[in-house]
C-alpha cells in the first residue's frame, strides 16, 4: 500500500523530542531528513519481509551452532536460497565472514518483527523481547517457511508509523555514536550497534 509520507519536519520534531527525553545529544540542524515533503512511501511486501526474517533467523541459528548441512537443507526445503545474500551464503555454508556482525542481526530481526506486528514494542532503551524466538520459525523442529507463515498472524504496521520509527532510529543512530565517542553510557540497555541494526532493518 503506497501512501503519502507524513510531513518530515513534524516527524523530525517528534524524533528530536524523544532524543531530548532520553537525555541524548541532538543532531546538527543540517542533519538530513529521511524523505522529502510530498514523497510517497510503502512497506516491502509482507512475503518479502517474512523471507528476510526467516533468513536472518536461520543465520542466527548458524551463529549458535546449527550445522551447515542442516541450514542448507532448511533453506532448500523452504525455497529461500535465492533470498540469501552472497555474504550470508558464505557464512551459512562455510562460516566465512564476521561472526560477530551476524550475531548483531538479532536486533535487525527484532525491528522486522515489529514491522509485521509480531512484537508490539520497539523501545530504544530495551533489548530484544525474550519471547521473540517463539514467533520465529522452529527450525530445530523442522518447521518450514511456509508452515511458519501459516502459523503467524502478520499484521503489518502502517507505512507512516514505520517511517516515523525509521526517522527516530536515524537520529538515535547518530546520537548513540556521539555518546559512545564521548565515553558516556547510552540510556537503557542497548548500545549503538543494536540501534544501528534496527535502523538498517
Amino acid at each position: 500500500m503506497t501512501v503519502s509520507a507524513p510531513d518530515p519536519r513534524e516527524v523530525r520534531e517528534a524524533s528530536l523530542d524523544e532524543l531530548s527525553r532520553l537525555g541524548l545529544p541532538l543532531p546538527p540542524p543540517q542533519f538530513p531528513l529521511v524523505w522529502e515533503p510530498g514523497d510517497q512511501i510503502e512497506l516491502r511486501s509482507t512475503a518479502e519481509i517474512e523471507a528476510r526474517i526467516a533468513v536472518l533467523h536461520l543465520i542466527l541459528a548458524r551463529c549458535f551452532g546449527m550445522p551447515p548441512q542442516a541450514a542448507m537443507s532448511w533453506l532448500l526445503a523452504s525455497h529461500l536460497v535465492e533470498k540469501v545474500t552472497p555474504p550470508e551464503w558464505q557464512f551459512v555454508t562455510g562460516s566465512k565472514g564476521d561472526h560477530r556482525s551476524f550475531v548483531l542481526h538479532h536486533d535487525a530481526l527484532f525491528s522486522l518483527a515489529w514491522v509485521l506486528g509480531l512484537t508490539k514494542l520497539l523501545d530504544p532503551t530495551l533489548p530484544v523481547d525474550e519471547r521473540l524466538v517463539e514467533r520465529m520459525p522452529d527450525i530445530a523442529a523442522g518447521e518450514t517457511f511456509a508452515e511458519w507463515r501459516s502459523r503467524i498472524l502478520a499484521a503489518p504496521q502502517h507505512p507512516a508509523d514505520a517511517a516515523a520509527l525509521l526517522d527516530l532510529h536515524y537520529c538515535l543512530d547518530w546520537a548513540y555514536l556521539e555518546v559512545e565517542r564521548d565515553g558516556r553510557r547510552p540510556p537503557g540497555l542497548v548500545d549503538a550497534n543494536a540501534i544501528g541494526q534496527r535502523r538498517w532493518a
